[in-house]
């Protein structure tokens, strides 16, 4: 389980984050979905220790963030952001090999090795494993720093906007995959989204945030309902059923539909 209590952050004096009070249970995909500034990575961002809170606390699995030795909580929980910056030119494999850091200490062994393969081979990049990363589609390079953060084999993973730069098609197969991390690998993901449909339709579980607070938690036929999305983006929504699912239309009030831009806005 992830246990954030009283957990804010400042900047410069303002309030970004918090207090947040809140329990992700262990397995299955949670989105954290809401508008541009509502602290959704802020948040993910202080669960991975990339971050440090001005207050409250945070467990991963049992570990208070803040005070676990690195390299212990590198084992129960990954993360990868949106923007990853590599200066060195890396193969696909050189780079899936930094997930086994935490376990090797840069001495490979069998066991580093098989990991390696299985996160290469679970995100389909079997094959490119010699190609360079700036040698990639944006949808391939994608899945290399997602095999990266598999490879790490943590209980916990957490990705920030793993779908940006992704086309429809591969933006599909991404959250396949994320699924598929879920429930063939046994890990809890939790992913910062813009697509509330994406979020509808691949996750267990959505937490809606807005104003650096959280709005709504529960499943998805709970959070995508015409009162939460519009508390939460401040704009008008219909939600419609289709095939099983619901769907979230946005639009203007007039009636027309909103531009394309407006329907994936958020962070």
């Amino acid at each position: 389980m992830i246990e954030l209590s009283g957990v804010e952050k400042h900047y410069a004096g303002t309030r970004v984050l918090g207090p947040i009070d809140l329990a992700i249970e262990r397995g299955g995909v949670t989105a954290l979905i809401g508008p541009n500034g509502a602290g959704k990575s802020t948040m993910l961002t202080i669960i991975g220790r990339l971050l440090e809170a001005d207050s409250g606390h945070v467990t991963v699995g049992g570990l208070d963030v803040r005070t676990a030795k690195s390299r212990e909580l590198a084992r129960v929980v990954s993360i990868l952001k949106q923007e990853n910056h590599f200066m060195a030119r890396l193969t696909v494999r050189q780079l899936v090999t930094f997930g086994r850091f935490p376990h090797s200490g840069g001495r490979l062994t069998e066991t580093d090795q098989r990991a390696i393969h299985a996160a290469i081979a679970f995100l389909n990049l079997a094959g490119m494993e010699e190609r360079f990363i700036d040698e990639l589609s944006g949808g391939q390079r994608q899945r290399a720093f997602v095999a990266m953060v598999l490879a790490q084999d943590t209980d916990y993973v957490l990705l920030d906007e793993p779908l940006t730069g992704l086309d429809m098609r591969h933006a599909v197969g991404m959250m396949g995959q994320v699924r598929a991390a879920a429930d063939a690998l046994g890990k809890t993901v939790i992913l910062v989204i813009h697509d509330v449909n994406f979020a509808a339709a691949y996750a267990d579980r959505i937490v809606a945030l807005a104003d650096g607070r959280v709005v709504a938690s529960g499943t998805p036929d709970e959070i995508i309902t015409p009162e939460v999305l519009e508390r939460v983006f401040e704009t008008p929504v219909e939600v419609l059923e289709h095939a099983g699912r619901r769907v979230a239309v946005y639009y203007r009030p007039d009636g027309a539909a909103a531009p394309e831009w407006s329907r994936n806005s958020g962070k």
